[in-house]
């Protein structure tokens, strides 16, 4: 299906010269595909009403870009069209889908993108833009929990962010084909079928983050969602050096056997809380809280994260982080919620240490702690620094 979708785009589409506006460009291959590219930059006046027409009368398969960006809020309502219509996204490497354009083309329901064809780098203020310090630091904030909203609805891992931020404004970051699909920009080529995805769906639906639901064969997930990843192994992680596996899911229970730090086991189900697991040919529970999963980004080795405040929602969380000075990063953990914590990982006394003076100085809340970060699934945004030229790069997208 991708092949035949390339050799259609390619026969029928040249690159275009960047226009200052958005247009639409429909087209139809020999056997029947549709497909619009949306052409042009994105611009705060753009009536995207004009792109839902299109769509009604054209009835597209398939969405493609030859962009350079733009306005991020345009950028994302159209991405929200695409994806209420069901349609799917693609990009070759012959037109451009940068800075804002990428978060257009997140809204596919289904996605493809050649490796180098989609770019992303630092945001950045026009110059004409009438904002003090204080001004554009809250306007940061604002822009960076939408992106950040945004791409977890669209499934896409907003950890992408931290790549993008390595990029100046004026330069572009190409995104492999492997850092597309990590990140989730695009979906695997047995998932983009137009014939499925030819008709709206009413399927599509926001991203809640919700725990993880382990269980003794693997699930499908759904590629329009983001997901906390299936816990499926992991090694015992403890501050006290080893723990006792239970014989059910309480800490009550009857002890089956202490098993010490570094011990490999297998996660074979979850239940309030508590991991079923294997270890050694002995199937038990343990905690949360007591193993370090393989598939999440918790702290490697026996570092431990300094966690300042949690949040229910990720736009409080965000805010939070990037209204101090502290360098602060914010993780989703098991349990849904958003950890905001010291960005940089210490060791176990540098942890105490640094937790015990920052709390003497009124830096962090009293009731800040040092945890190993076990429940900790993915590193959400932030840990870029204090200064507001730091900060200034939160938004990650647009120009």
């Amino acid at each position: 299906m991708i092949i035949r979708i390339l050799m259609i785009f390619l026969v029928t589409i040249l690159p275009s010269v960047g226009k200052a506006e958005l247009s639409y460009n429909s087209g139809e291959g020999d056997d029947g595909l549709r497909f619009v590219v949306i052409e042009g930059t994105f611009t705060p006046s753009d009536d995207l009403s004009e792109f839902e027409k299109v769509i009604r009368s054209f009835n597209p398969n398939v969405i493609g870009f030859d962009s350079d960006g733009g306005n991020i809020f345009k950028a994302m309502e159209l991405g929200r069209i695409i994806r209420s219509n069901g349609l799917a996204t693609i990009q070759l490497r012959q037109l451009e889908c940068a800075s804002a354009c990428a978060l257009a083309f997140m809204g596919g329901r289904s996605r493809y993108a050649e490796p180098g064809s989609i770019g992303v780098h630092k945001s950045s203020f026009s110059p004409t833009t009438p904002f003090n310090k204080e001004e554009a630091v809250s306007a940061v904030q604002d822009v960076t929990a939408d992106i950040i909203g945004y791409m977890v609805e669209m499934g896409v891992n907003p950890a992408l962010l931290q790549l993008a931020f390595k990029t100046e404004a004026n330069d572009i970051r190409y995104l492999s084909g492997q850092e597309m699909a990590n990140f989730g920009v695009t979906l695997s080529e047995g998932a983009t079928d137009t014939a499925a995805i030819s008709k709206p769906s009413s399927e599509a639906k926001p991203y809640v983050a919700s725990r993880p639901s382990v269980s003794t064969s693997p699930k499908q997930i759904e590629p329009s969602r983001a997901t906390i990843p299936v816990a499926r192994s992991g090694r015992v992680r403890h501050p006290k050096g080893s723990v006792l596996m239970k014989a059910s899911p309480n800490g009550k229970a009857h002890s089956l056997r202490r098993f010490t730090n570094g011990v490999s086991v297998q996660i074979t189900g979850e239940e309030d809380r508590w991991y079923r697991v294997t270890v050694a040919g002995v199937t038990g529970y343990m905690h949360h809280t007591w193993i370090r999963v393989d598939q999440f980004d918790a702290t490697p080795g026996e570092l431990r994260l300094i966690q300042v405040k949690s949040f229910d929602n990720i736009d409080e969380a965000v805010s939070y982080a990037m209204a101090r000075d502290l360098p602060l990063a914010v993780y989703l953990a098991t349990n849904g919620w958003y950890a905001v914590t010291i960005a940089k990982p210490l060791d176990k006394e540098q942890a105490l240490y640094f937790t015990k003076g920052l709390k003497k100085e009124g830096a962090i809340p009293s009731d800040s702690f040092v945890t190993m970060g076990n429940t900790y699934v993915m590193k959400i945004c932030c840990g870029t620094g204090s200064s507001y030229g730091e900060a200034s790069s939160a938004a990650g997208y647009g120009k």
